[in-house]
């Protein structure tokens, strides 16, 4: 047995297990997205132009907590709660591609100040995601809806980036 299986575990800890894994993986990508913003916030970011319909900068980190706390859920009820099959794998696959460009897009919104790339990397999220919830919902209608409130942040960010690229 390798050092990794989870063979011998009670099926309760091999769950616990697995959010563990979901939560770490999420909040990875977070912490980066934080790293990278933070700086970015009081120069660069405060000297651009901003659409009306900008929340407060004090809204994000909030707003994002909640989300990610979502997905890592979702992600862990679509890898723990559901039988393997080739849509689970199809979910789970989705989630993980659109997790990578939520990944890409501070590091090349803030850290690049590529705000038109941003737009681009935003509106590809936006399908994937849109992709990953259908997907999520046919195989657990738990973890799809737990995706619904991201989805819709995403849209309304994605109305953000092509205002600040309009604006600047």
């Amino acid at each position: 047995m390798s050092p990794l299986s989870t063979a011998s575990l009670p099926p309760c800890a091999v769950s616990r297990l697995r959010l563990l894994a979901c939560l770490a993986l999420v909040a990875t990508v977070a912490a980066v997205g934080g790293a990278v913003t933070a700086p970015a916030i009081q120069g660069w970011y405060q000297g651009l132009a901003k659409p009306g319909w900008m929340p407060p900068n004090a809204a994000f980190p909030v707003v994002w907590t909640v989300l990610y706390l979502l997905m890592a859920l979702a992600l862990w009820r679509l890898w723990d709660l559901v039988p393997s099959s080739p849509a689970r794998r199809a979910a789970i696959g989705l989630f993980l591609a659109q997790l990578a460009l939520n990944f890409l897009w501070s590091p090349v919104f803030f850290g690049l100040h590529a705000i038109g790339a941003g737009l681009g990397i935003i509106l590809a999220l936006l399908v994937v995601l849109g992709l990953a919830l259908c997907a999520a919902f046919r195989v657990d209608r738990v973890a799809g809806w737990l995706l619904v409130p991201y989805l819709a942040w995403v849209c309304h960010a994605s109305t953000l980036n092509a205002a600040i690229v309009l604006l600047n």
